[in-house]
């Protein structure tokens, strides 16, 4: 709370952040494989503050499927 108010980096925040950050880029990677795409194109990080300390993190990108 103090660190809230007077300023200062959250490094456990950060951390947590970091690690779904991984966990979505993963699952996304997993989902992409599921539907046999090649790539993934046009990935986006959006975070956006919901209550206090609480974020919501949503990654998201477009499978593409390349011509052989």
């Amino acid at each position: 709370i103090v660190r809230l108010i007077l300023g200062g980096e959250l490094t456990e925040s950060i951390g947590r952040m970091r690690t779904a950050r991984v966990a979505l880029t993963d699952r996304m990677i997993a989902k992409a494989a599921e539907m046999e795409a090649d790539a993934i194109i046009n990935v986006r990080y959006m975070t956006t503050s919901v209550v206090g300390t609480a974020a919501e993190l949503l990654v998201y990108g477009t499978a593409v499927k390349l011509h052989s």
